[in-house]
């Protein structure tokens, strides 16, 4: 866990040793993140904001050779592509777990909670929301397909989703990422984007916890 906090906090440098050690293969590492982080379900504390804000930062200094059109094409394909297997999975949840019994042991069932009941709250729009908000955005896919929600309805939703997060985060890191105050400050920068991401879970979480006392 602690590797994991390392790299979420220092992903800049790491970021750097991974495009400098595997050159355009970093293309693929990138999108194999981005698409483990929804679509494996067992895996929400990937990175994802952070992480599209740091290649696009890296996208924006010529010294890496990093194509940003590349990257916006790789992370768009990642998310919608892990959205839809997360759909799949929660579809036949029920084969899936009878036939893996061992996946149940890395679900995380508060988590799990969490996402059905903003997907309950909000209904199709969650598919939107949920985009920006990590961790949750891990379980609505899932939740939503267990739910009977179509799927025809949520990749309508998913698509202009995907679209605004990777425009919104890569956009940031394009454009910000490489301000000398953000480079000289850039583990703060991370953690603040983590922070800003969580607020709306965070707002869910005390509102729910009020009602129930009331």
């Amino acid at each position: 866990m602690s590797t994991l906090i390392d790299f979420v906090l220092h992903i800049d440098s790491h970021l750097v040793t991974i495009v400098q050690t595997f050159g355009n293969w970093s293309y693929l590492i990138l999108f194999a993140i981005v698409f483990i982080e929804t679509g494996a379900v067992i895996l929400p504390f990937l990175p994802g904001d952070s992480l599209l804000f740091a290649a696009a930062a890296l996208a924006a200094n010529p010294i890496y050779h990093l194509n940003i059109w590349v990257f916006m094409t790789t992370f768009l394909l990642a998310c919608v592509a892990g959205d839809s297997l997360n759909f799949y999975i929660g579809k036949n949840a029920e084969r899936i777990l009878s036939k893996y019994a061992f996946f149940r042991k890395f679900l995380n069932e508060d988590s799990l909670g969490k996402g059905r009941a903003f997907f309950e709250k909000h209904g199709a729009m969650a598919v939107i929301l949920a985009r920006f908000m990590p961790i949750i955005r891990t379980f609505v896919p899932f939740v939503a397909a267990g739910s009977g929600f179509p799927y025809k309805k949520f990749i309508r939703y998913n698509y202009p989703a995907c679209f605004a997060w990777v425009g919104l985060c890569c956009g940031a890191g394009y454009f910000f990422g490489n301000i000398p105050f953000v480079k000289a400050h850039f583990s703060a920068v991370v953690l603040g984007i983590i922070i800003v991401s969580l607020i709306p879970a965070i707002v869910g979480f005390i509102k729910g916890k009020t009602a129930k006392k009331a």
